[in-house]
């Protein structure tokens, strides 16, 4: 029976909204919580995108529940060295509560210092390397590094927690999969694919958390539920690695007209069907999947955590 937790859209609420909906979804019985990391939103309609290490600051002070990064990209706009002292801190201020969820990015964010965009494979490896120097640094001890991608030199945490933060890695293809069974403590794609389960589980990940997400809009009027999708998640329906290599919001708002409504009315959650938002949480169960986390698109959150608190999650066990 998988666990369910909220996931919080860093790209479309402010600080204040996103801590103010951990705690609702605490009292609703979401029992952790995904925050996403971003410098940029998708598109310039869903209007934010704060640093997460102080949201996460905020949240360790607000809430009880479980907090992971989903995900931060640790490679370009931020060197390694720096990703693991903000996740060590994060760990110790909740108390042994952190994730640290791992992925290779899209230019959207990390292109903007200027720095040149690598192909996948290339990011799969910078990838590997930074987790190899960021594990060392969760130690405590002091870290030299000469790699292919990275150098440290006399770098030591001298914040860190009991144990080290555990790291999940994402992945959406087999190359990444396999990345994640064979040097992560956990996998997390987004689409309940049994497939990608039984390929991480297979290939090393044996029993370690396997976390998946979706997005949902509850309303009480579906059609206006597929216009607020339409408008400010579009980009999710995007095919291809468009999501990858695009370098800014506007240009995901060049591509807007290839999404139509009635493509988010087939393959989004909208409205009030209890059985429908059940149907779309037990797929990622049926998968095998440990943690499963849904997020509210739109600004009617109370009412999604009122729905989710007395109707979706008691069917859920």
């Amino acid at each position: 029976m998988p666990e369910y937790g909220y996931f919080l859209a860093s790209e479309e609420h402010d600080p204040a909204a996103l801590v103010e909906q951990a705690r609702m979804a605490e009292q609703a019985g979401f029992q952790a919580l995904w925050i996403s990391d971003h410098y940029h939103p998708w598109n310039d309609a869903q209007g934010q995108s704060a640093f997460v290490w102080s949201v996460i600051g905020a949240l360790s002070e607000a809430v009880s529940l479980p907090i992971e990064t989903a995900v931060t990209c640790p490679t370009v706009r931020m060197h390694p060295a720096v990703v693991a002292q903000a996740a060590a801190t994060s760990a110790v201020m909740t108390q042994g509560r952190f994730r640290l969820g791992l992925g290779t990015g899209e230019a959207l964010n990390e292109h903007i210092l200027g720095d040149p965009w690598p192909p996948s494979h290339v990011r799969l490896e910078m990838l590997e390397e930074a987790i190899q120097v960021m594990r060392r640094l969760f130690t405590g001890e002091e870290v030299n590094h000469h790699g292919t991608h990275y150098t440290v030199e006399n770098a030591r945490l001298y914040t860190v927690p009991e144990e080290p933060v555990p790291i999940d890695i994402s992945g959406f293809g087999p190359k990444a999969t396999s990345l994640a069974a064979r040097v992560g403590d956990g996998y997390i794609t987004m689409m309940p694919e049994e497939e990608m389960v039984t390929r991480f589980r297979k290939g090393g990940g044996g029993a370690k958390l396997v976390s998946g997400g979706t997005k949902v809009c509850y309303g009480t009027d579906r059609d206006e539920c597929v216009r607020t999708v339409h408008r400010l998640w579009y980009n999710e329906l995007l095919p291809g690695e468009m999501g990858q290599v695009l370098p800014s919001p506007r240009h995901f708002e060049q591509l807007h007209e290839l999404v139509t409504e009635d493509m988010v009315r087939e393959k989004s959650v909208c409205g009030d069907d209890v059985d429908e938002h059940v149907s779309a949480l037990k797929a990622f169960a049926d998968a095998g999947f440990d943690r499963v986390y849904v997020n509210q698109i739109g600004p009617d959150q109370r009412g999604f955590f009122d729905f989710y608190r007395t109707k979706v999650l008691p069917q859920l066990g």
